[in-house]
C-alpha cells in the first residue's frame, strides 16, 4: 500500500462519498439560478454527519461529458470548494470528468488529498476515442508542488470500452508497474452501476500490495460483500434520495450506509 494512500486515508478500508455539484458554468445544463455552494454544503454536512471517511467533489452533471473541461467549470469547482474549505472535516478529493489535467489543477490548488480519473489506457467511448496520458498528469501534479496528492486510477472506464484486449487484471497489473498509481479503481459500465465482484476479486488477486477500490454502484445490501474483497469503495448514487444520482444526499440513507460499513469492518 502506497505511503500517500496511507497518509490520506488513515482508516482501514476507507469509504469515500461523492459530493456531486450541479452543472457548472460552460455546461449545457448549467442554471445560474441554482446555488451551487448551498447545495454542496448540504450534501457535505449530511455525509460528514454520517461518518464517511472522505468526500470527493465531482462535476457529474456536466453533460455531455468532455475530455477537456471548460476552464469556467474548473474555476467554479475551485470556488465552491474554497467556500466550503473551512467546513470540510475529512480528507477530500476532486474529479473533473473526464480530464486528468483539470483534475490535477483543481485538486492541487484547493488542497485536495487525492484525485480520481482515467489516467491510462485507450477506449472507444460515448465521447470519442479516449487516450489519457498518466505521465503528463503526474508530472503536472509534481510541478504544482503537490507530490503528496494521491492519484486514484480508474482502470475500467465508465461509458467506454477498452480497446486493449488484455484481460482487466493484466491491464491493472501493467498500469501499476508502468504508471505508479496510489490506488486502482474498478467500475461498472455507467455511473451508479456496480462493478462485477468477480472483477474486483480478479484485480485484487494480482495486486495484493496495491489498494483496489470499488468505484461505482456499491449499495447498502452489497457493501459488506464489496469490502470483503476490496480495500475500500467510493459511493454516490446509493446515498441520494430514492437512490437517484441527480438528487440531494438523503441523510438517513447516508447514515444507514455507514452503519453497514462499520459492521462490515468489524
Amino acid at each position: 500500500m502506497t505511503e500517500r494512500f496511507r497518509t490520506v486515508f488513515q482508516t482501514e478500508k476507507p469509504v469515500t462519498a461523492m459530493v456531486h455539484l450541479g452543472a457548472l458554468p460552460g455546461s449545457p445544463l448549467y442554471d445560474p439560478a441554482v446555488d451551487l455552494v448551498a447545495a454542496a454544503r448540504a450534501d457535505l454536512q449530511a455525509l460528514q454527519d454520517a461518518g464517511f471517511d472522505a468526500v470527493m467533489f465531482g462535476n457529474e452533471n456536466d453533460r455531455p461529458y468532455e475530455f477537456t473541461v471548460d476552464p469556467a467549470s474548473s474555476a467554479m469547482m475551485a470556488f465552491v470548494i474554497g467556500q466550503l474549505r473551512n467546513e470540510i472535516t475529512v480528507p477530500f478529493g476532486v474529479n473533473m470528468l473526464w480530464d486528468p489535467m483539470a483534475s490535477v489543477a483543481v485538486g492541487a490548488t484547493t488542497g485536495a488529498g487525492f484525485i480520481r480519473e482515467i489516467f491510462t489506457g485507450t477506449y472507444a467511448s460515448d465521447m470519442g476515442v479516449w487516450s489519457p496520458d498518466a505521465g503528463k498528469a503526474m508530472r503536472y501534479r509534481d510541478r504544482l508542488g503537490r507530490s503528496d496528492m494521491a492519484m486514484l486510477f480508474n482502470i475500467s472506464a465508465e461509458f467506454a470500452h477498452s480497446l486493449d484486449t488484455r484481460p482487466l487484471p493484466d491491464r491493472a497489473r501493467s498500469a501499476v508497474f508502468s504508471s505508479i498509481p496510489d490506488a486502482v479503481l474498478v467500475s461498472g459500465q455507467i455511473t451508479g452501476e456496480a462493478a462485477a465482484l468477480s472483477d474486483l476479486e480478479a484485480v485484487k488477486a494480482v495486486l495484493p500490495d496495491t489498494p483496489v477500490l470499488a468505484n461505482t454502484g456499491v449499495k447498502h445490501d452489497t457493501v459488506a460483500d464489496v469490502l470483503n474483497v476490496a480495500d475500500g469503495c467510493i459511493v454516490g448514487s446509493s446515498l441520494k434520495r430514492d437512490g437517484d444520482t441527480w438528487n440531494a444526499v438523503d441523510p438517513e440513507r447516508a447514515a444507514d450506509f455507514m452503519n453497514r460499513v462499520r459492521a462490515a469492518r468489524g
